[in-house]
């Protein structure tokens, strides 16, 4: 590490990615739970690579040093390995300064999360400054970032076929070149996932993606699958509109009602963009939050539930580094929508900068803290 990342560090307060320690005691058990609990909940934090510094007062970050010799990188390995599942991968390294020696405890990223402490099985996730276990909701929502679980195949209690829209169904393998009938069509939709078979009650269930792509009555088992557009500037148009049902038609009734909403000049294409990519890589495992939709003068924002990049740079440059969510829906949009429901991420980014480049900017906010990822886009007002 350079001098100049360390003393970046040195700077910044406690966080999801970074933890101060006065004294690493690696001679007791005590210690080593410790350790392995705090390097366990770096690795499962967002953010990028985590920092744990040794030789430091957390509160008054007065500068205390560590003996050189007193922590090795294979003891700290032989604990980690040990103690954690799967094994973390951590570096150590020392620096001067101030005529003290510091540790740095190096996590760095990996696509093995969530990992877990051996001893008791628990997962554990920094929470600010500290160190809590992980919740449900954050486990199931990591699990599905590594792809250990796809939430999108897993089956909705009291949904039944009858739920889906036969047509959109046939039009699915249609489109693939199957030809779909009364006779088969249970056949293929249990065989491409839209459906499973509870073994024990031999009833079909509707999984989740089946259901939010396949179904225009899914409010009734998920009623967070909803688009909120909030109307502050048109007086003769509703307040507030809510869009429920299939997902292709949901993007295409929430196009119309901005159309109506927002003014002829007004970039459109841009905020479709924007929709676009919230209806396709939203969190669903998030069911206290939907997509919503603000139309204001001063701006336009389009907010959707879950962070879409993985790294927490809030408003920011936007790189290729987004999570990979709903695979299984977006291969079913883009096969059953128009060309121009091919939502890629990063290009996606860029046009909707361009299309406001006369007008201002368009800020970007990956936030870790609220879990939602939004775009902020000028208001009606900045368009002349």
């Amino acid at each position: 590490m350079n001098k100049k990342k360390f003393i970046s560090l040195l700077k910044s307060n406690e966080g999801l990615k970074l933890d101060f320690k006065l004294i690493l005691d690696l001679s007791t058990e005590t210690g080593k739970k410790e350790l392995a609990k705090d390097i366990c909940a770096l690795a499962n934090s967002r953010g990028g690579r985590g920092y744990l510094i040794i030789g430091v007062e957390d509160k008054t970050k007065r500068i205390i040093g560590i003996e050189k010799d007193s922590i090795t990188e294979e003891q700290l390995q032989q604990i980690i390995t040990s103690r954690c599942e799967p094994p973390i991968p951590i570096g150590l390294e020392f620096i001067e300064h101030e005529d003290k020696n510091l540790a740095i405890i190096t996590v760095f990223q990996s696509n093995l999360k969530p990992f877990q402490v051996r001893e008791n099985g628990a997962f554990y996730i920094r929470r600010g400054s500290t160190t809590d276990t992980m919740r449900k909701q954050e486990l199931i929502t990591s699990f599905q970032e590594s792809m250990n679980i796809n939430i999108e195949l897993a089956p909705v209690v009291k949904s039944n076929p009858e739920d889906l829209d036969v047509d959109l169904i046939n039009k699915y393998y249609r489109l693939h070149g199957i030809e779909c009938t009364d006779t088969n069509r249970l056949s293929l939709m249990e065989n491409t996932k839209i459906i499973y078979l509870d073994e024990e009650s031999k009833r079909y269930n509707v999984t989740l993606g089946g259901l939010i792509v396949f179904s225009k009555i899914n409010y009734l088992y998920l009623p967070y699958n909803l688009i909120r557009i909030i109307n502050n500037v048109d007086n003769n148009n509703h307040k507030v509109h809510i869009i429920q049902g299939d997902l292709l038609s949901m993007l295409k009734e929430c196009n119309k009602t901005l159309g109506d909403i927002l003014p002829k000049n007004y970039p459109k294409s841009a905020v479709y963009e924007a929709i676009k990519n919230a209806v396709l890589y939203r969190d669903y495992t998030i069911i206290n939050k939907e997509i919503e939709i603000i139309v204001g003068n001063s701006s336009v924002s389009v907010t959707s539930p879950g962070v879409l990049l993985k790294e927490n740079k809030g408003s920011m440059e936007v790189s290729n580094d987004y999570l990979r969510r709903n695979m299984w829906i977006y291969e079913k949009i883009i096969t059953l929508g128009e060309d121009n429901l091919n939502a890629q991420t990063r290009k996606g980014f860029f046009r909707m900068k361009k299309d406001f480049k006369k007008f201002g900017d368009v800020i970007f906010v990956n936030s870790y803290k609220d879990n939602i990822f939004k775009v902020i886009f000028p208001g009606i007002n900045k368009i002349k």
